[in-house]
Formats: C-alpha cells, sequence, structure tokens
C-alpha cells in the first residue's frame, strides 16, 4: 500500500464547493424574471435627504418651479400678461361695432306680465285698445306713464278728441327722452325674448310632431331649423333693400325687423300642437286665426315704422312714394301667414 494512498483513506474527504456566480453591482439578478424598478426609484430618492435629516426623501422640484424661478421667463410672463389685458381692452371697445351687446340687453328686458300680454295681443290684436293715460305701460297695466318717467310727464286726458282710443298712438312705440322704453313698460315695444324662445320651441314641435309619424330623424330636424333661418334671413334682407331703395326715413332697425318677423313662429306653435290633438281640422282653424291675427298686427305695428308721418297725423295717404311704402307693409304682412302655412303644413298629416 502506498503511503499517498494511506493517507488518502485516513483522511476524511471535504465536500466541494460550488461557485455561485456574482453579477455586477449594476446589473439585475439573473434569476430575476421582471426588473425591480422600485429599487431604483428609493435610490433614487434616497440620494436626497430631507432638510431636517430624518432620514425622508425631498420632492425634487417641478419643472413649473424651475421655470418660474427663472428672470426671463418672468419677464416674459408680464409681458404676455401685459398683451393679454391689451386685447381685452381693444375686444371690449370694438365688440359693439360686430355684436350690439347693449341694444340686445333692451330687447331681452321682459317680464312675466309683459310675456303674457305680448301673447295675447299676438293672438287678439282687433282688441288692443290702450287708454291715453296708459299708453306706455300697455293695455290694462294700471300704472301710468308719470309714475314710470316721472312727475314732468303730462299725461292728457282720456276725452282729448287727438287721442280716440284706437288711434294710432295706440300702437306706437313710447320713448323717454329720445330712447324708447323698455318692453315691460310698453306691451307695443319689440323684444327678443318672445321670438327667440317661440322659435326654440317651433323646433321641438317640429320634433316631436315628426317624432309621431315615425319620420324624425337629426337631418331633417336641422333641415327643419335651417330653412326657418333662412326664411327670415330672406325677409330682413328683403324688407331693408326694399326700404333702402324707396328711400324711407324711418327708426325701423334690423333688431326691430328680426323681432317682429319672429313673432310669426307663436302662431306656428299653436297650429302644429292643434294639428297633433285635432287633425288637420284643427289645424287649419287654429292657423288661419293666428294667420289673420299676425297679418292685422302687423299692419298696425309696421304702418307706424314706415308710414310714420302720416300715420301719426292721421293724413290719408297720397302720392306714389306713400302708396309704394304701403304696398310694402301690405306685403310684408301678407307673408306672414304664407310663411307661416309654408313651415308647417307638412308637419301635421
Amino acid at each position: 500500500m502506498h503511503p499517498a494512498g494511506a493517507a488518502a483513506a485516513g483522511t476524511p474527504r471535504q465536500p466541494s464547493k460550488r461557485r455561485i456566480p456574482v453579477s455586477p453591482p449594476g446589473m439585475a439578478d439573473p434569476h430575476q424574471l421582471f426588473d425591480d424598478t422600485s429599487s431604483a426609484q428609493s435610490r433614487g430618492f434616497g440620494a436626497q435627504r430631507g432638510p431636517g435629516g430624518l432620514g425622508y426623501p425631498a420632492a425634487a422640484a417641478s419643472p413649473q418651479e424651475a421655470f418660474l424661478a427663472d428672470p426671463v421667463s418672468n419677464m416674459a410672463m408680464a409681458y404676455g400678461s401685459s398683451l393679454a389685458a391689451q386685447g381685452k381692452e381693444l375686444v371690449d371697445k370694438n365688440i359693439d361695432r360686430f355684436i350690439p351687446v347693449t341694444k340686445l340687453k333692451y330687447y331681452f328686458a321682459v317680464d312675466t306680465m309683459y310675456v303674457g300680454k305680448k301673447l295675447g295681443l299676438l293672438f287678439f290684436p282687433y282688441l288692443h285698445q290702450v287708454s291715453a293715460a296708459h299708453r306706455g305701460t300697455g293695455a290694462g297695466w294700471g300704472q301710468p306713464l308719470g309714475q314710470v318717467w316721472g312727475a314732468g310727464w303730462e299725461e292728457p286726458s282720456s276725452g282729448d278728441p287727438a287721442c280716440p282710443p284706437l288711434s294710432p298712438q295706440d300702437w306706437e312705440v313710447q320713448y323717454q327722452q329720445d330712447t324708447p322704453v323698455a318692453p315691460r313698460f310698453d306691451i307695443n315695444a319689440p323684444d327678443l325674448y318672445i321670438p327667440a324662445m317661440a322659435f326654440i320651441t317651433y323646433i321641438l314641435v317640429a320634433g316631436l310632431a315628426l317624432g309621431t309619424q315615425d319620420r324624425f330623424s337629426p337631418d331633417l330636424l336641422g333641415l327643419q331649423a335651417s330653412s326657418a333661418l333662412a326664411w327670415l334671413t330672406l325677409e330682413v334682407l328683403a324688407i331693408l333693400l326694399s326700404l333702402y331703395l324707396l328711400t324711407v326715413n324711418t327708426d325701423l332697425t334690423t333688431i326691430d325687423l328680426v323681432a317682429f318677423l319672429g313673432y310669426k313662429y307663436v302662431g306656428m306653435i299653436g297650429g302644429v300642437l292643434m294639428g297633433l290633438l285635432f287633425g288637420k281640422v284643427g289645424y287649419y282653424l287654429v292657423l288661419g286665426w293666428c294667420c289673420v291675427s299676425i297679418f292685422v298686427f302687423m299692419i298696425r305695428t309696421l304702418r307706424l315704422k314706415i308710414l310714420a308721418e302720416a300715420a301719426a297725423q292721421g293724413v290719408p295717404v297720397r302720392g306714389a312714394r306713400n302708396q309704394l311704402r304701403m304696398y310694402l307693409t301690405m306685403a310684408v304682412a301678407a307673408a306672414q301667414p304664407l310663411l307661416m302655412y309654408w313651415l308647417t303644413f307638412h308637419l301635421v298629416r
């Protein structure tokens, strides 16, 4: 037996050590399926300590704070603010050129009493009688003009022969220091509240009528609204062109025309609703009444605007120019029933 073998046999065998690969500090664990991103964030935030030294990570400065800390950015922000202020001031000065906001406020100065009286006037213009002491407040409002305008206004007596019960002044818009009285104080004053609400209600009623007939579609409802607006625009443009060609000196403005022409939607709503409830018979009866009413209303209202001097003095219309103005008034009034029928007859079946 060899001594080397004997020595090997007498010494116990040491277990072999397995070499475990050690990954570099910058590398992830090779046995890990997903990267641990939390450790990187912990290391990143752990590098910065709070000012108190408690070991909490300090919040990093946001890009907005870093931008605001720059003096150049502060100057840019101050310059931008000054430009914005100048632009707002410029818009406020010139906005009345394109959108008469101040004038529009006048046409929406209404109240519940005015709306009720005005709707009654649109349906029953034949009963419109305003006493001389209550002309500025509308029929039956019960508030004399002296209380509305001040004690300096002299009220004419009801027995004055120059102020008959059905004189043109019964339909004339009243003024206070060359400014028309707000609609809530004068039932004869035009407003935009009733035409705007009537137009929206007309579109809703048209959609209801189309829905009951299984013909409703957004495209058809949009076509109904756009056609009504198109006809209203054509009416206003045609009247303005006629007034220009006839050289009519009137205080009738474009907004006044929109208001007067928009009153026909009230009768259209009544006709379509009666058509839905009682069929074509109810539609033709109510629409016919509303057509006659709007015709009378437009005649008595527009003649004071187009034939102001002749109507105020009670002088019969003479001369070719005045006759043309009267024909224009009749044409505008007669166009309202035609358009009322044209925009509603297909909604009732």
